[in-house]
């Protein structure tokens, strides 16, 4: 099949480098939605109900294309939890993971402009943290500055020197798109890669 007009419907830097891995083309695009998650919600109900919301937000804009919808939460000890934004609640973040098994659902929607029609689901991952003194969380912090990452690191740097044991089918869910269960979803619409 020829190959969609492919938009990503994220404005993160981290989204669009793991989607070029799949050398195809596409453009980004903001989404403006509300991402208030709503009363009694789960962790896995937010993460599929804000990639599905992404993406018919842009599908508005962009008749005849396939929108990738992606939205990504982490949770310590059942409690959904945010992007830190500053040093102070980075080092809380990690202080409350360490020792301890996180878990983060990423949301992923693949939705047709035309019929809007939509594949959506929800991809755990979870990840050990090893057991952290302050000093350790504190030069991690200093160093890397993760205070627009939920959980408070980078994995694809050198947040992986704070873990144990990653647990999960596609690493790529992590940093936030699960690139293997995107992939099926274009074999599903009849577009398999790699493409010649």
């Amino acid at each position: 099949m020829t190959i969609p007009n492919l938009i990503l419907a994220s404005t993160s830097v981290y989204r669009r480098i793991l989607l070029e891995k799949l050398a195809l083309p596409f453009h980004c695009a903001a989404p403006h939605i509300d991402e208030t998650p709503q009363a009694e919600e789960t962790a896995l109900q937010l993460v599929q109900r804000l990639a599905l919301e992404k993406a018919r937000a842009v599908a508005k804009e962009h008749a005849g294309s396939w929108i990738i919808g992606s939205d990504q939460v982490c949770t310590i000890n059942g409690k959904i939890v945010g992007k830190p934004g500053s040093t102070s609640a980075a080092i809380a973040q990690l202080q409350a993971a360490s020792g301890q098994k996180i878990s983060f659902y990423t949301g992923l929607c693949l939705y047709d402009a035309v019929s809007a029609r939509y594949q959506l689901l929800a991809e755990p991952f979870h990840v050990h943290f090893r057991t952290l003194s302050l000093s350790q969380i504190e030069r991690y912090v200093s160093a890397e500055k993760p205070f627009d990452c939920a959980g408070s690191f980078k994995s694809e740097g050198l947040g992986i020197s704070l873990f144990q044991q990653l647990e999960g089918r596609d690493p790529n869910t992590l940093v936030g798109l699960p690139l293997i269960a995107l992939v099926d979803m274009f074999a599903a619409w009849g577009l398999e890669l790699p493409l010649p």
